[in-house]
């Protein structure tokens, strides 16, 4: 393979990345003034970060049903106002409990 295909790749991607990240400040360069606007925008990094997260947690663990204790703890303790590192271990400890019990828990059907 020669370097010239290489650097028309590596010049393809950056350009790819870059015109998404830069066209918006280019073109808003005015304050957003429009109220359902602002509101849309400052959810979107919520939403980008949960979209990206939430099927990884399925598919983490080894069994569906201790990924949907680890979820289901890590949302109590959110909504109950908890910090990150509480909630984190929390569904972490969920997990492993749910994880070391399931071998005795035979009635349940494989998922």
């Amino acid at each position: 393979m020669s370097y010239s295909y290489l650097l028309t790749g590596i010049l393809i991607m950056a350009l790819v990345t870059y015109f998404p990240r830069m066209l918006p400040l280019v073109a808003l360069r005015k304050k957003i003034k429009n109220r359902f606007l602002q509101s849309f925008l400052a959810y979107v990094p919520y939403a980008v970060l949960a979209a990206m997260t939430f099927p990884a947690v399925f598919s983490s663990t080894s069994s569906f049903y201790s990924a949907m204790a680890g979820l289901l703890v890590a949302l109590l303790l959110a909504w109950r106002n908890q910090g990150l590192l509480v909630v984190a271990l929390g569904a972490a400890a969920a997990v492993f409990i749910t994880e070391q019990l399931l071998p005795f828990l035979s009635f349940l059907p494989a998922v």
